[in-house]
């Protein structure tokens, strides 16, 4: 497990790969995100995605799951405090492969709570042909390694 003090800027992760299915895709949009482009592969060719893709939210999902099984490995696990940016420049298709990388860009102690940290991490997801289908920038709440030791057995 990594706290606060284990983490520098430039600390590179990674996660994956997960296969998106057609089901998956549809499966989702139709809980969380009903758009004909989401839902059905016909009806998407007359869109501006010219075919299926999955909801950005659902793209955002999986690249949540990816980091909850990459590398990283923070203690007290991923607690976000905010999102500073978030893009989906391609969209995610059908049998697309994508993987997670991320980056330490920014440690701080956190000003509320001295007993931790906020890391900002930068995650950029890639499907199998290394086109980025989404970007993201978040700020997490990581433990520090002096506040675990003083958590009594």
């Amino acid at each position: 497990m990594r706290y606060y003090e284990d983490l520098k800027v430039g600390d590179r992760f990674s996660g994956g790969p997960l296969t998106v299915t057609e089901d998956d895709i549809v499966g989702f949009a139709a809980r969380f995100d009903p758009q004909p482009f989401h839902l059905d592969a016909e009806a998407a060719k007359g869109t501006l995605f010219g075919g299926l893709a999955a909801s950005g939210w659902h793209t955002a999902s999986l690249t949540m799951r990816m980091i909850v099984g990459s590398d990283t490995e923070l203690a007290g696990g991923y607690i976000g405090v905010g999102v500073d940016s978030i893009a989906w420049p391609k969209p995610t298709r059908p049998g697309d492969r994508l993987r997670v990388e991320s980056e330490v860009v920014e440690l701080r102690l956190s000003g509320k709570r001295p007993d931790r940290g906020i890391v900002r991490i930068r995650t950029v997801t890639l499907n199998q042909a290394d086109e980025i289908v989404q970007t993201m920038v978040a700020n997490l709440l990581v433990p520090a390694r002096a506040a675990a030791a003083a958590v009594p057995a």
